[in-house]
C-alpha cells in the first residue's frame, strides 16, 4: 500500500469516532472503503469522500461493563456489547501482538461468519491486509480491534443445513445453490430459510489446497456477479468479498487455520447466494475487457461504498471477467 501521506490513518481516526452500525442495524462501511481507495491508488479521493459519508453515521455506543477473558462467552452475539467488545480487543492488540490476538480469536468467530451481512469478517479482511503490508500504526491496530469487537457483538452462526451433492468447481458449485424459495424480507429471515449447500469444500483437505479453492471461489463469485446481479446488486457483491475477506486474512494466520477457513468461506458466500440469487442469469452484459486501473477509478468516482469494495475484489482476481462484473456493478448500484 502506497500511503506515504498518512491518509488512511487519518480516516480511520475519524471513523473510529463512529459505531460500526447505523441507523439500528446498517453496517458503517467507511473503514472497508477508504482503504480500498488508498490501495487502488485513490487516495486523494479519501477525505472528500469521508466528508459525504459520515453525515450518515451514528457515534460509538456507551460502554456497559467489560468483556473479560472469564466470560465472553456470555458476551458472544449479543449486539448490546458492541462497544464492550470493541473495547476489550483494543485492550488485546495494546498487550499482545496482533497476530497472535487473531489466531486466538478466528476460530472462535469463525462460526458466525455468515453475521452482520458478512460485514464483520469483511471489515477484518481489509484490517489484516492494512497490518500486513507495513509495520502496524496505532489507528490500523484499533481497526482491527474494531473489525473483531462488531464481528464477536454480532455473532450469529447459519442454521443446521443438509450436505448436498459436491460440484466439480466452485462456479458449478455456486450454480447448484438452492436459492431461497421466499425471497421477501431482510437477510435473517432469508437466512432462517436455507436448506443446504453443496459439499464442494467439505471434506479433508491440506492448507494449501484450502488457499487455492479459496481463490478459485473469489474468482467464481465475481465471475458469477455479471450474470446474476440482478437478484441484488448490493447484497450480491457479499457472496464475493466475504469469501475475499477470508483469502487475504490466510497469511496472517496459522495454516492449519487455513481448512477451517475455507469451509466457512463457502458458507458464508453460498449463504448470500441462496438469499438473493435472482430465478435466471442475466447474459444481455456485454463482457468486454477494460484496464483495471480505470475500472477502480470509476468506482471511486462512482463513490458508492459496495461498489468500491466490489471494484477492489474484481482488481484481486484481475481477469477480463472480472472487470466486466465491476463495470456491471457501477450499472446496477446506485452512485453515491
Amino acid at each position: 500500500m502506497n500511503d506515504t501521506s498518512g491518509t488512511l490513518d487519518e480516516a480511520l481516526q475519524r471513523l473510529h469516532t463512529t459505531g460500526p452500525e447505523f441507523e439500528g442495524w446498517l453496517s458503517n462501511h467507511g473503514p472497508m472503503a477508504v482503504e480500498s481507495l488508498v490501495r487502488g491508488g485513490q487516495a486523494p479521493r479519501v477525505h472528500r469522500w469521508l466528508d459525504h459519508y459520515e453525515r450518515r453515521l451514528d457515534e460509538m455506543p456507551t460502554a456497559g461493563s467489560p468483556v473479560r477473558d472469564a466470560d465472553w462467552r456470555s458476551a458472544l452475539g449479543d449486539p448490546r456489547r458492541l462497544a464492550d467488545w470493541i473495547g476489550y480487543f483494543e485492550r488485546a492488540v495494546a498487550e499482545r501482538p496482533w497476530r497472535d490476538v487473531l489466531a486466538e480469536w478466528w476460530p472462535r468467530l469463525l462460526p458466525g461468519i455468515a453475521a452482520g451481512a458478512t460485514h464483520p469478517v469483511i471489515r477484518v479482511g481489509h484490517a489484516v491486509r492494512t497490518l500486513l503490508s507495513a509495520e502496524p500504526t496505532a489507528p490500523r491496530l484499533a481497526e482491527l480491534a474494531h473489525g473483531l469487537g462488531y464481528w464477536a457483538a454480532r455473532h450469529q452462526p447459519l442454521p443446521a443445513l443438509t450436505a448436498l451433492p459436491s460440484a466439480p468447481d466452485a462456479a458449478a458449485a455456486l450454480d447448484a445453490v438452492p436459492r431461497v424459495a421466499d425471497q421477501s424480507g431482510g437477510l435473517v429471515a432469508r437466512f432462517d430459510r436455507l436448506t443446504g449447500f453443496p459439499a464442494w469444500a467439505s471434506g479433508p483437505v491440506d492448507p494449501d489446497t484450502a488457499r487455492d479453492r479459496l481463490t478459485e471461489l473469489v474468482a467464481a463469485a465475481v465471475h458469477r456477479y455479471a450474470t446474476h446481479a440482478q437478484g441484488n446488486p448490493v447484497m450480491l457483491v457479499h457472496a464475493a468479498t466475504a469469501p475475499n475477506a477470508v483469502l487475504r486474512t490466510l497469511p496472517a494466520l496459522p495454516r492449519e487455520l487455513w481448512p477451517e477457513s475455507l469451509a466457512a468461506a463457502w458458507a458464508a458466500s453460498a449463504a448470500v447466494t441462496a438469499a438473493y440469487a435472482p430465478a435466471a442469469p442475466d447474459r444481455s452484459f456485454v463482457a468486454a475487457g477494460a484496464d483495471p486501473e480505470e475500472v477502480f477509478a470509476r468506482a471511486a468516482a462512482h463513490g458508492d461504498d459496495h461498489a468500491i469494495k466490489f471494484a477492489d475484489t474484481a482488481l484481486d482476481v484481475g481477469t477480463d471477467e472480472a472487470m466486466a462484473a465491476a463495470r456491471r456493478a457501477l450499472t446496477l448500484i446506485p452512485p453515491a
